[in-house]
């Protein structure tokens, strides 16, 4: 995720849904309003023993963003660790340009057995004389090339562990909670490099709901794995680059960008992830995400939301996220979920505090960045 004010399943080689195959997902709106809204609790989520050493692991990571240097040596370095059996979910945003992703998924298939992928907005960026027509050309060359170094982008059983991919994008829509008024705030436009890094025909469009839909609709294209996966497993885990619920970031009065929640995340998301974990979810669902770069473990409704982003150099330096030390997060061992992330300054926030969107008065460590009208 960039926005310039923060200090901060599809085949391989199958072209993605036609905008006229989409009608049909439209209907997935009217179901939206009915995703309830509340103050997140924590409850208590018991650590894993450790087991067999040989039993399956399942790590994640978001956010790579290895076009910076530091970025990528840490992945190199990662690298160099073997880990025989394990699984890694990379939840988007690996890196710009085409030649580094290929590089950092080369990488981490080098150090991990399996290894998955959903694209985030950044991996779609075509800018500095990238040679694609377009971020759908694109979205197609990188999947090709995961094909090609045995990166899984579809859903598959491991161990008895289903792992599902889901592709998505945001929509302004997501947002539903009450605006920042009073402050001149830079529109989405000026603040998010999206609306010129990316290239879309001309029926998508970063304005409308347009683009949420398309890429909830190349789901349509696994829902028989999806259905044996619920059928046969006892424990699954989704995961997305973006984000799901609202509540899984934090209010806007918080945000340096407070206009944030308008390019996070897709309602269609998440009546996603509850055709597959159940409306009421279950003690064995998990869905991971990324993009807003903050560390988040909660529990919303029966489902288990995780965020482990390495993201920008300069905010581990301000020790945002903790450091770099404790990724990527073991997710899952032995047929059982790992005890809860840390850091995670804003859920723990959260599981302690009442979320409340009506107060509209900025932080002050925002305010300060913003004159009043």
């Amino acid at each position: 995720m960039l926005v310039r004010f923060i200090p901060a399943c599809l085949s391989v080689s199958q072209k993605p849904l036609s905008l006229n195959s989409l009608s049909k997902h439209i209907a997935l709106s009217k179901y939206k309003r009915g995703i309830r809204r509340c103050c997140l609790k924590r409850p208590q989520i018991l650590p894993s023993t450790s087991g067999d050493a040989g039993g399956l692991r399942v790590f994640v990571l978001s956010d790579l963003h290895t076009d910076y240097a530091e970025n990528m040596k840490f992945v190199k370095s990662m690298s160099t660790v073997r880990h025989k059996k394990d699984v890694l979910l990379v939840a988007g945003d690996v890196a710009e340009t085409y030649e580094n992703f290929v590089l950092t998924m080369s990488l981490l298939k080098d150090g991990f057995e399996h290894v998955f992928y959903v694209p985030g907005n950044h991996d779609l960026w075509c800018r500095d004389g990238q040679d694609n027509d377009d971020s759908l050309e694109k979205l197609n060359k990188l999947l090709d090339a995961c094909r090609g170094l045995g990166v899984e982008t579809n859903p598959m059983v491991i161990d008895g562990l289903g792992i599902i991919p889901l592709f998505s994008w945001y929509h302004e829509s997501f947002d539903r909670e009450k605006d920042i008024t009073g402050f001149y705030i830079p529109s989405l436009e000026m603040a998010c490099k999206d609306f010129h890094a990316c290239k879309w025909p001309g029926e998508l469009s970063n304005g409308d709901t347009s683009l949420a839909l398309y890429f909830d609709a190349i789901n349509e294209n696994n829902l028989n794995e999806i259905k044996e996966i619920q059928r046969t497993c006892s424990h699954i885990i989704t995961f997305s680059h973006f984000v799901p619920r609202q509540e899984l970031c934090p209010e806007k009065r918080m945000l340096f960008y407070p206009k944030l929640p308008k390019i996070i995340g897709s309602d269609y998301l998440e009546v996603r992830i509850r055709s597959i974990h159940g409306i009421q979810g279950s003690a064995s669902a998990c869905h991971v995400f990324g993009h807003t770069h903050f560390c988040w473990d909660a529990v919303v409704h029966g489902i288990r939301y995780v965020q482990a982003p390495l993201a920008y150099p300069r905010e581990r330096k301000r020790r945002m996220n903790g450091g770099e030390n404790w990724l990527p997060f073991c997710i899952y061992i032995n047929g059982k979920f790992a005890d809860t992330l840390s850091p995670c300054y804003w859920s723990d926030y959260y599981s302690a505090n009442q979320r409340t969107p009506h107060n509209t008065k900025l932080a002050p460590w925002v305010a300060r960045f913003y004159n009043q009208t």
